[in-house]
């Protein structure tokens, strides 16, 4: 089912419980309350749910539980919806307690993979009809309730994986959670899920990582001359090792299907480069090169879809305060919309570069106005 365009969905109209109140537990009931919708949040960590409720992200269920005994508490909340945001080792065993104790309720997971969670909970002997697993691709490299945004899902995707045994019901409800917290909804069953996020999410990390590990026992003189190059490859390496450990290895076929055919491409880097002016080598990098080129070229745009070639631009910018908000209100003013943006700075340095990507039927205009309003572009 790859890519079947979003269904009309039920809104979630509550009580949802949510179980695990991290960075996405939190999230989802941050969003959530922003609409009116009662939530309840719980996590094994007496802490965490506690930050989880004073932020606003739901009702603490432990505290419910203490005030008026554990089954009065469940019969008070009886959730429309359970939303399992738990480490990806503990989902199946949550949302397998979820179905037995919550025998009205449509349980679903957001944890990272779903082959292995599907098959335990399948195993399980539980009412499956009520469960789905689900997937927003979305984060942020800092962790835990007090990292949680009610706007993380806006614009981003949200997977569904369905299965033969799913009822409607739930699946609409899954569509609901999603499109109410902003999110763009896309189906794929669980085995193309695991493949998907194997090559676009968990390898990234993996590479990542690696090679940062390099840096370790670089001179911080050297590591000073970094430039954006470096900062962006190794951007989410600075994620948490443990949730990593758990997606891994839950996930290890996939992500060494495609590390396979990363390690074909690094010894045949390797073996050019360790005879660089020999007869080819030179049209072997260049190919290799291309290759990368082909495939960046392939990552849709902002909106989704079909991918754009855009044209870029770059711009100089005094490093004082307001000169970036007064670059973009300009750009506004001209008419050009932005498709991307980086931004690159030196420390010390009295400048930094702002490049930004649009249609190409703007670039030359962009340029034009951008020049007349006294803006430095480099050429």
């Amino acid at each position: 089912m790859t890519g079947v365009p979003a269904r009309k969905a039920a809104t979630v109209s509550g009580p949802v419980l949510v179980i695990g109140a991290g960075l996405l537990g939190s999230s989802v009931g941050l969003g959530l309350a922003v609409q009116g919708v009662e939530t309840w949040v719980w996590d094994i960590s007496p802490t965490t749910e506690a930050v989880a409720a004073d932020i606003g992200a739901g009702r603490s269920l432990s505290r419910l539980v203490r005030e008026e005994g554990e089954e009065a508490a469940r019969e008070r909340v009886d959730p429309q919806l359970i939303v399992v945001a738990t480490p990806p080792d503990v989902a199946a065993a949550t949302v397998i307690r979820c179905l037995r104790e919550y025998p009205a309720a449509r349980v679903i997971d957001i944890a990272s993979v779903k082959v292995p969670i599907l098959a335990e909970v399948e195993a399980s002997g539980e009412d499956v009809s009520r469960y789905v697993g689900t997937h927003p691709m979305s984060g942020r490299e800092k962790s835990g309730p007090v990292a949680a945004r009610g706007e993380l899902f806006t614009s981003r995707p949200w997977v569904i994986c369905e299965h033969d045994a799913v009822a409607p019901e739930t699946v609409r409800l899954a569509h609901g959670l999603a499109t109410d917290l902003g999110s763009i909804v896309t189906y794929l069953d669980a085995q193309e899920h695991d493949a998907t996020v194997a090559l676009i999410s968990h390898v990234p990390q993996v590479m990542s990582s690696l090679l940062a590990s390099r840096l370790r026992q670089t001179p911080l003189e050297a590591l000073g001359l970094a430039g954006q190059g470096l900062r962006d490859t190794t951007r989410i390496a600075g994620s948490e090792p443990g949730l990593w450990v758990q997606i891994l290895s839950a996930n290890a076929r996939p992500v060494v299907e495609t590390l396979y055919g990363v390690r074909e491409d690094l010894d045949r880097l390797i073996g050019t480069l360790e005879a660089p002016t020999a007869d080819g080598a030179r049209l072997d990098i260049a190919q290799l090169m291309s290759e990368g080129n082909a495939g960046v070229a392939r990552i849709p745009g902002k909106h989704g879809g079909a991918p754009k070639a855009f044209s870029e631009l770059t711009i100089l910018v005094d490093d004082t305060p307001g000169q970036i908000a007064r670059l973009l209100t300009e750009i506004g003013e001209i008419g050009v919309n932005i498709e991307d943006l980086r931004m690159e700075h030196s420390p010390g340095q009295p400048v930094g570069m702002v490049e930004v990507a649009v249609v190409p039927t703007a670039h030359d205009r962009l340029v034009e106005e951008l020049d007349a309003r006294g803006w430095k572009i480099v050429k």
